[in-house]
């Protein structure tokens, strides 16, 4: 469902888009490794992983978490032994439907099917798709995964109840953001709610992280950095009336749902960031200074 033609927002995509037109490639076909946007060394050992036939997880996912979860988990890529699905602070499901863009292997997609939610992922990745499709079947989650853009979503008009995504218009220019947060007002029902995820320009380590690059404009996926006030006017523009929430101090995705597969130093960054998310609702000031927040936004009914 990619549109061929556009500059994409990632290469990943363009390689999704020259897989698909080969048609099938016997080397590494079941997992579509070279569209899974990881390094070479990296697709080499995940054929590898699955030609040994020992992994407890998906192969594909066991170099994935890398790239997907967080700086945080870079040390977990090849060994990890079980899947790191988060709790959502989203309420329960009931049955309605939810749309994770940009969702990878579908961490988050599964996260929210056991909260209730229809999930759909979307992602341009097609050997991060094909990934999702596996786990949530190993797993027994009932998921869709389609391979698509966020900035063109392929779903009808006031389609869908839910909008959720983490991690990922943060990379995208003024422009492609403007376009994907103004694609998830489109397929809201009035009434649907969107939850998506954000870095700050003031937090502590997205200043460090801008301060390594001398504050230049991000170029390609680097992350972006947006004061809480432009934050406010795109989605209150394009989506509904919105309102921001803290979701992690000290970096972008640590979740204290995996504390246990963390080195000490990281465990005490989780506790440390999960006290002061809590303490947050009692002082706002706190949140000027989190490196991530959550725009939570209503789309109207007129």
């Amino acid at each position: 469902m990619l549109i061929d033609g556009i500059e994409q927002t990632i290469g990943v995509a363009r390689r999704s888009l020259d897989r698909a037109s080969r048609g099938t490639d016997r080397s590494g076909d079941d997992l579509y490794a070279d569209s899974l946007g990881l390094s070479d060394a990296e697709r080499e050992a995940v054929i590898a992983l699955a030609a040994e036939g020992h992994c407890r997880i998906d192969p594909a996912v066991a170099y994935l978490v890398g790239a997907t979860n967080g700086i945080a988990y870079k040390h977990l890529a090849g060994s990890l032994a079980e899947y790191p699905i988060p709790e959502l602070r989203l309420p329960p499901g009931r049955g309605r439907t939810l749309v994770d863009i940009s969702c990878n292997w579908g961490r988050l997609s599964i996260a929210a099917a056991r909260l209730g939610y229809r999930p759909i992922g979307i992602d341009p990745s097609l050997g991060a798709v094909m990934a999702a499709r596996r786990v949530a079947r190993s797993l027994g989650v009932d998921a869709r995964f389609v391979v698509g853009d966020a900035r063109h979503l392929p779903l009808p008009d006031a389609s869908v109840d839910t909008v959720f995504s983490y991690s990922v218009i943060q990379h995208f220019s003024w422009g492609d953001a403007a376009a994907a947060v103004g694609e998830a007002g489109r397929v809201l029902r009035p009434g649907g709610t969107s939850l998506i995820q954000m870095p700050t320009r003031w937090g502590v380590r997205c200043l460090y992280h801008q301060l390594r690059r001398r504050f230049r404009e991000a170029t390609g996926f680097e992350v972006r950095y947006w004061t809480f006030r432009a934050l406010d006017r795109l989605f209150s523009t394009r989506i509904g009336p919105t309102r921001a929430s803290v979701d992690c101090f000290f970096g972008i995705g640590l979740q204290a749902s995996d504390r246990h597969l963390m080195p000490w130093t990281y465990r005490v960054a989780i506790s440390t960031s999960e006290a002061l998310r809590r303490a947050s609702a009692a002082l706002p000031f706190l949140s000027l200074v989190a490196d991530s927040v959550y725009l939570s936004s209503v789309k109207p009914v007129r």
